[in-house]
């Protein structure tokens, strides 16, 4: 069959009014293009005697491609892995409040850089400082887009060319392939080791310190532990030396984690008695916030962080604003437990959690699934608590083809994420908000109703 029996895209789009109608009329075209070429290069490496696809066919084609294009790339999932922070899952969902504050931002103009009481241009700077220092005790603040871009706008601000001490066993690398060293480099600042990878003592900075010494950086470990024969000064010890001490914190929690059956996560108000000049953490960790990178600590140092033009690239938007100073009312008001859903899974009772699952396991066993409840741990996860579990109990769904269950479960909208583990697909409620359950349990009914049983499909 010849080339000349496909149909033209004038043909093609004569009986597209319905494609038209949802995606227009330009990108309709392009991709009705797209596929008449695809089928062009098709026909010629078939050669003769191949038939044209038909006009119906190309049509199906050309709404697939539309439809994939016009899909959010960002979908919201359930995340039912028990990992609280997940930080491939976007860490901490936010608070109804703050979700509001994002929308009401968003939907119209702001007071983002107005100040109403003069009718002049405002500050961005103010609409989280004066609520971050209150709840964290600092003398200011400033925000900006991630911790890691805290801590590069504070050693280029304060020690571009000059010397930073940091302990060999603080140079951490976090997910993704970022590294601690990278940033000190990025600065411009003249990385010093002291120490060793086990034991660093407060002697080791001393033998370091020279008039070239700008900042003493601690970088806690977040995502990971060193245990055995080890040593560190603490903090306070730290800033004993007279020099400026910043404390990377990462997590940033404001919460005691020991309250909660967790080891204690040092707090940015720990940090700040312990005389801190600095201290750098993120807002979608522990706090429970967005996206963000938050710097507490003495005003002059603060002052001279908002002077700096790489301030102004790293400055957080107004969407990121409206919800972070909304998340932090919830701990000015002493409601973040009830609040914010980050502290509402971690303190979440086990008895809770074992009844919602022994829900689940109820409705599937209803449909013939061998659906159990068993004993599981819940992780914080987000580089936080490394090592660190909260009991919990897991839905476990248990088949010939756990894989391939959970490969349905993710192709369910929204997609339904869950861990694989001895055999059997386990769910854990913790991480499950309970709006979501009635969405879990319908899209669990839907992969198990035409799941292979051969276990070769797994």
């Amino acid at each position: 069959m010849s080339l000349r029996d496909l149909p033209s895209v004038d043909r093609l789009l004569a009986q597209a009014e319905d494609a038209i109608a949802a995606y227009g009329r330009p990108l309709t075209t392009a991709v009705l293009r797209e596929v008449l070429a695809g089928a062009r290069t098709e026909l010629r490496a078939a050669g003769n005697g191949h038939p044209a696809p038909a006009a119906a066919d190309l049509l199906d084609q050309a709404r697939a491609r539309l439809a994939a294009l016009n899909a959010p790339s960002l979908r919201p999932v359930i995340n039912a892995t028990g990992v609280i922070l997940h930080t491939n899952l976007g860490r901490a969902p936010l608070s109804s409040v703050a979700l509001a504050q994002m929308q009401a931002a968003a939907l119209g103009y702001s007071t983002l850089e107005y100040d109403l009481e003069t009718g002049e241009r405002g500050s961005r700077a103010v609409h989280a400082e004066a609520t971050l220092t209150r709840v964290t005790g600092a003398e200011a603040a400033l925000v900006v887009n991630n911790n890691a871009a805290a801590v590069l706008l504070i050693l280029t601000a304060l020690a571009k060319d000059r010397a930073v001490l940091i302990a060999r066993g603080q140079l951490v690398e976090i997910g993704g392939g970022f590294r601690v060293p990278d940033v000190l480099r990025q600065s411009g600042a003249r990385l010093v080791e002291v120490g060793t990878t086990n034991r660093t003592h407060l002697k080791d900075y001393q033998d370091a310190l020279d008039q070239d010494v700008a900042v003493i950086l601690r970088a806690h470990h977040s995502n990971f532990r060193i245990v055995g024969f080890t040593a560190e000064p603490t903090l306070a010890e730290l800033c004993t030396l007279g020099r400026t001490v910043v404390d990377d914190l990462g997590s940033g929690a404001l919460l005691d984690t020991a309250a909660f059956g967790l080891a204690h996560e040092p707090t940015v108000q720990e940090s700040l008695a312990a005389g801190a000049a600095l201290v750098a953490f993120s807002g979608d960790k522990l706090l429970g916030g967005p996206q963000a990178g938050l710097i507490v600590g003495k005003r002059e140092h603060v002052e001279r962080l908002k002077r700096h033009p790489l301030a102004r690239a790293l400055r957080a938007d107004k969407l990121c604003l409206a919800a972070l100073n909304a998340t932090l009312l919830h701990y000015a008001r002493d409601e973040a437990v009830h609040k914010i859903p980050v502290w509402r899974m971690i303190a979440l009772p086990v008895p809770v959690i074992e009844q919602r699952a022994a829900n689940w396991a109820a409705r599937l066993t209803e449909i013939g699934a061998e659906a159990v409840v068993v004993e599981g741990e819940s992780t914080v996860g987000g580089g936080s608590l490394p090592g660190e579990a909260l009991p919990t109990r897991l839905l476990a769904v248990r088949g010939p083809a756990p894989n391939a269950l959970a490969a349905r479960l993710r192709a369910q909208d929204p997609p339904i994420i869950a861990r694989v583990a001895e055999d059997q697909v386990l769910l854990d409620p913790r991480t499950v908000a309970p709006d979501d359950e009635g969405t879990l349990l319908r899209g669990l009914e839907s992969a198990l109703s035409d799941l292979p049983v051969d276990p070769l499909t797994d």
